[in-house]
């Protein structure tokens, strides 16, 4: 599948997308083992979910394989309507309850004083530094104690992620977490094969064109044939579409 998004005729992303790849079973049975090897391993670790399309499949893998995987949502304050109430139905569906974090109150509102509502669009220095407050430090609580993290990455999402492997250990040696990127070698009609064949519930902007969802002033709907990410800090160069959630240390 090629990395951008198109067919906009039809009404849902399951329309458009459920297409599964060649080899999906066995991608499926890797993906999988994977889980069960992290889960087995690298106790504790926890899910990092966006609520995204990736990371609804990883929710119902963990649930179906029952493993011992908690969730965590950075609620940052600035997310969607849709994904709120996406949260809400998930967590009242959750077998372990779903662990919300939010930015510390007094620094966003420090920020917005000092920069006003609309700081992300006038530098990158800015918008980092929302992004900083409002999921780095949650972000940060969140992992503490944790061994390894789960996360939706796939190599098909941008040039930066071509390379994500299904178990990151390379930041284990200097006391660093290991990330386990169990989608990582899907493809995007495979995710939504997935959330075809098992009737998961999902964002409803997935189906406005919005492959890749994060904070509402910092995502749109993306044009036929633009990259996954295209939609994500659209206003930047394509080398600054991170927040810093999946940036080592090095490369920040």
């Amino acid at each position: 599948m090629p990395s951008g998004i198109s067919i906009r005729e039809q009404t849902t992303a399951l329309a458009r997308y459920a297409q599964p790849s060649a080899v999906f079973a066995e991608v499926l049975v890797a993906t999988e083992q994977t889980l069960r090897d992290a889960a087995a391993r690298y106790q504790p670790l926890i899910q990092a979910s966006s609520l995204g399309a990736e990371d609804v499949v990883i929710s119902h893998l963990i649930q179906s394989l029952g493993l011992d995987i908690p969730a965590f949502v950075l609620e940052t304050g600035a997310l969607h309507q849709e994904t709120l109430q996406l949260l809400e139905r998930m967590q009242a569906k959750a077998v372990v309850p779903i662990q919300v974090l939010r930015p510390d109150t007094d620094a966003v509102l420090g920020f917005v004083r000092a920069n006003g509502e609309d700081a992300m669009y006038r530098s990158l220095s800015l918008r980092k530094t929302c992004c900083r407050i409002r999921k780095m430090e949650p972000l940060r609580r969140a992992l503490q104690g944790q061994k390894a993290w789960v996360t939706g990455l796939r190599q098909e999402q941008s040039e930066a992620r071509a390379e994500v492997l299904p178990l990151d250990t390379s930041e284990e040696a200097q006391g660093g977490l290991v990330k386990c990127n169990p989608l990582a070698n899907w493809t995007w009609g495979d995710v939504w094969h997935y959330i075809q064949l098992h009737g998961l519930d999902y964002n409803p902007l997935h189906d406005d064109f919005m492959p890749s969802i994060g904070c509402a002033p910092c995502t749109r709907a993306i044009s036929d044939g633009e990259d996954f990410r295209a939609g994500r800090w659209w206003w930047e160069s394509e080398n600054a579409k991170e927040c810093g959630l999946h940036v080592k240390e090095s490369s920040q």
